[in-house]
């Protein structure tokens, strides 16, 4: 992305403090002797073992995509370069510059066929499923594009930049093994010198009050602020968290099954709480999964990795209905 990379003619604007996040990006993985870990690693590891097992160890490779997949990238990719230029520049530029919807079915295809190759040139996906999925997409990008400036003002906030890199040892006994991950938005407010970190997510009617309160889901955004906070040495009391969640499916206004005006939103924003016992927490389940799988020279352990077996972690397998590999699936089919 852009912003990231500071090439712009409004950079020498920029506060210090931004010029310097964009011109000192962490050192990659030396994957010669270093381990790469991730948010989804631990948490495929945290819902099954074995399965982990299976596609980090064993490296048994599963078509994984689907059409939400492949949704959810184009929306990031669209909306990201939006706001590139919104603030770069801005949003009457980026207006002018980015046909949204264009753009989105150019990157929604390409996605698609990208993935139609990787699953060896077999469809995942029908026709009119498709087109459903690129409508919903066009629905999410109106509303974003007429209600931009209720989530994102330029108002002494400047965008430090999209897809921002993280690469670091959660544990510093285990120096070859860093976690790894890629901010989708980061913005900086200069009046109160505070960061915010944003996640995209895309969901068919956004997340109830179980989803919010899923402590798996909370661990990534926790994640990125404790280590976005190490990483650039700023201090976790200034840096904010934000699930930033699309709606594919919202209710008509005039619906009389709308119970609230916020079933017909197409964002819904939800800021997990981050505090020092969440963090706590966040910080605990990387290190136990780390101590589980790896040992202290960065390889991953020979140990038994349990099967577990639920409908939930099944149904979203691509290795349970393999006999040989699993076949849990079987008992929840």
């Amino acid at each position: 992305m852009g912003a990231i990379n500071g090439k712009n003619s409004l950079a020498k604007k920029l506060p210090k403090i931004i010029k310097e996040i964009r011109n000192n990006p962490p050192s990659p993985v030396n994957y010669a002797y270093q381990k790469n870990i991730s948010y989804s690693q631990m948490s495929i590891f945290r819902g099954c073992p074995h399965r982990w097992k299976l596609q980090y160890k064993d490296k048994i490779k599963r078509f994984t995509s689907s059409i939400h997949t492949v949704f959810g990238t184009a929306i990031h990719e669209v909306i990201q370069n939006y706001l590139d230029v919104a603030y770069e520049s801005s949003f009457a530029a980026a207006d002018r510059e980015i046909n949204m919807e264009d753009k989105f079915q150019q990157t929604f295809i390409d996605e698609y066929q990208k993935q139609y190759k990787s699953n060896k040139n077999e469809h995942f996906s029908s026709a009119t499923e498709m087109r459903e999925f690129f409508e919903d997409g066009i629905g999410i990008l109106n509303w974003f594009k007429k209600k931009r400036s209720a989530y994102f003002s330029k108002k002494g906030t400047y965008l430090v930049g999209c897809e921002i890199p993280i690469v670091i040892a959660p544990n510093k006994m285990y120096n070859n093994v860093l976690y790894m991950g890629y901010l989708d938005v980061v913005t900086y407010h200069e009046a109160t010198e505070t960061f915010k970190i944003i996640d995209i997510k895309t969901s068919t009617s956004g997340w109830n009050d179980y989803a919010k309160k899923d402590e798996n889901k909370q661990f990534q955004l926790l994640l990125y602020k404790q280590y976005f906070s190490e990483q650039y040495g700023i201090p976790l009391d200034k840096i904010e968290i934000e699930f930033f969640i699309l709606k594919r499916k919202v209710l008509d206004p005039d619906d009389e099954n709308l119970m609230s005006p916020y079933q017909a939103y197409r964002v819904q924003q939800f800021t997990p709480p981050s505090g020092k016992i969440k963090l706590g927490r966040a910080k605990s389940a990387i290190n136990d999964f780390i101590n589980e799988c790896f040992n202290s020279s960065g390889k991953i352990k020979e140990a038994d990795y349990p099967k577990s077996p639920s409908k939930w972690n099944c149904n979203f397998c691509p290795y349970g209905e393999d006999k040989e590999l699993c076949g849990a699936k079987q008992h929840f089919s």
